[in-house]
């Protein structure tokens, strides 16, 4: 059989979720679960290579895509492990992930309350130990490019209204949750659209 393609193997993968595989930090044998997976991007490789993964979002054709794809690589996962749920609401046991993935997703949040509330639903289902990636809309570099709605709603320069956070705000909340930064707080900006944070925290033991 042909070698797969770069593009075969992983997908449309997120580059700095791409890094924490790099850095050994998501191993064979780990359970994963992509919080907000949309089709799958994130997931391509992780199935290819037989790892137990788990995932929820609120769109149910996104949902059956992850199934459909997990059929192909993983057909010993049971369809069960993919639901049809809100991050804040997924009912996946307590602490039965080694890894869980919320790749923008928690910029969606309407307000204070309904972040904390999707950010506890993510560290319920991660272990002692465990990995939490995330990458969501942030206002580091962008001060001043954009327009304050309500509270930590923003619009951006390219139009999309967004749940906002700073350094401070996720080294607050990773105080609250007793976890550890894992990674340095990574932002890219694009001056005229907006910009996006990676927050890597591991849960104490």
């Amino acid at each position: 059989m042909p070698t797969p393609t770069l593009q075969e193997q992983f997908g449309q993968i997120d580059i700095y979720f791409f890094d924490q595989l790099l850095k050994g930090r998501i191993q064979p044998g780990m359970r994963v679960l992509d919080a907000g997976c949309g089709s799958g991007r994130n997931l391509v490789y992780l199935l290819r290579e037989q790892y137990e993964v788990f995932a929820a979002d609120l769109d149910a054709s996104e949902v059956d895509a992850v199934r459909r794809m997990a059929r192909e690589f993983a057909p010993s996962l049971p369809d069960s492990n993919f639901r049809v749920e809100a991050v804040e609401q997924m009912t996946f046991d307590e602490a039965c992930a080694d890894v869980v993935v919320c790749n923008t997703v928690l910029h969606f949040a309407r307000d204070d309350a309904h972040f904390k509330a999707m950010l506890d639903g993510l560290w319920r289902v991660l272990k002692p130990g465990g990995l939490l990636f995330c990458r969501l809309g942030s206002s580091i570099g962008m001060e001043g490019r954009i327009e304050r709605i309500e509270g930590r709603r923003y619009k951006s320069p390219d139009g999309s209204v967004r749940y906002l956070v700073d350094e401070a705000f996720l080294r607050a909340h990773t105080e609250r949750l007793g976890g550890k930064l894992a990674d340095t707080i990574k932002t890219t900006v694009m001056p005229e659209l907006r910009a996006m944070t990676t927050w890597v925290v591991r849960k104490n033991d």
